[in-house]
């Protein structure tokens, strides 16, 4: 399992996700921060940078925060 800090940006004009050099990463989300979308969002990119499924990620702290632990169940 590898946990990452991301940055996340919502209302952003592309979905992306990037690693910075300090080794977290910036998300940013076309989702509006509304009803989990962003979030939803942020688990599909995170999934599809690490090639996993979606049930392989998960938020673990910063749900309604900019600053958020994500958790990566790597094969």
């Amino acid at each position: 399992m590898k946990v990452i800090q991301v940055k996340v940006k919502p209302n952003g004009r592309e979905g992306l996700l990037e690693e910075l050099i300090d080794g977290t990463y910036f998300a940013n989300l076309k989702s509006a921060p509304v009803d989990g979308k962003a979030n939803a969002e942020l688990v599909a990119l995170v999934a599809k940078h690490f090639k996993v499924r979606k049930a392989a990620v998960a938020i673990k702290s910063g749900a309604s925060a900019r600053m958020k632990l994500v958790a990566v169940d790597l094969p």
